[in-house]
């Protein structure tokens, strides 16, 4: 059978569809640093499965405190081990991902006591992270692209304050600006990212669908939509389904490749806010796949 040319509507209508699929499409953030045995910093984003990663902890600052970076067995910041690191992040950055350091966690030493300890904060991390300079920098001269708000702990005041602090260094100073990301909890409004996120000023919200049974995928459709709804809502950029990579990564929340690609994605994928898949974190990803599983999908 003979071909036939495209007409104009159907070569416009093709590339509508086309222009639709692309403004819809996802991205994966992953966090690493926090378990010996996962891929290295270059490693992980020459694999080309990731469009952030975030450099977990700064897990004590505020409070007079004297900042404190780990990530576990990858490098010693208190002897300079980790200076290393900038020809990595570097290297990732070359490859259009982007680069920002998570402060808090879980497990930590945190908290801000007022608007001026928000900005000797913000201060330490515009100097020694973002595009400051001090003679003391951890990971070298490397310029990270942000600071993600991971804060699980220690208050909810002045968050905020730091945010804002952050946010206009960034335009102040010139360089290329400040990145912000929060990663709250599912339950809406989050008990400690809430008065930050509503400033406005973040660029993106990994939302932690797991270890809260009542909002995460397994409390059944109508609980995970009215959350993801809720958290549509916030004055933000983007907002990305934060997810285990593993059985082992999170108490619950664990969604199987597979179903994640076939019922939840199609839920959310067409959202205004959507910005893809969060996952904790680089180590379990290693043993799992899962990133390589979604990625299409995403």
């Amino acid at each position: 059978m003979a071909s036939r040319a495209l007409t104009p509507f159907q070569l416009v209508a093709i590339l509508l569809v086309a222009f639709l699929a692309t403004c819809h499409a996802g991205g994966i953030a992953v966090y690493w640093g926090q378990n010996d045995g996962e891929a290295s910093l270059s490693d992980t984003c020459a694999s080309g499965n990731y469009k952030f990663v975030i450099l977990a902890f700064v897990y004590k600052f505020g409070k007079g405190q004297t900042p404190q970076l780990d990530l576990a067995s990858h490098c010693d910041p208190s002897s300079g081990g980790c200076t290393g690191l900038s020809e990595d992040i570097r290297s990732c950055q070359s490859s259009g991902v982007k680069v920002l350091l998570s402060i808090g966690g879980g497990d930590g030493s945190y908290g801000l006591t007022s608007e001026g300890d928000a900005r000797d904060v913000a201060a330490y991390l515009w100097n020694n992270y973002l595009g400051g300079s001090s003679s003391s920098r951890p990971l070298g001269d490397a310029v990270l692209d942000g600071i993600d708000f991971d804060i699980e702990l220690g208050g909810a005041k002045y968050w905020d304050s730091l945010a804002r602090d952050l946010k206009n260094m960034g335009k102040n100073q010139g360089g290329k600006g400040v990145l912000l990301s929060a990663a709250p909890q599912c339950p809406f409004p989050d008990e400690w990212d809430s008065n930050a996120i509503n400033t406005g000023l973040f660029d993106f919200v990994w939302v932690q669908f797991y270890n809260n049974p009542p909002c995460q995928v397994s409390a059944g459709r109508g609980a995970f939509m009215d959350a993801w709804k809720q958290w549509e809502s916030v004055p933000a950029g983007q907002i990305f389904l934060g997810l285990p990579a593993s059985k082992d990564a999170a108490d619950t929340g664990f969604v199987p490749a597979g179903d994640l690609n076939s019922n939840v994605l199609p839920l959310i994928r067409g959202s205004p806010k959507y910005g893809g898949v969060m996952l904790w974190s680089k180590y379990y990803d290693d043993r799992t796949g899962y990133s390589s599983d979604i990625k299409s999908y995403v």
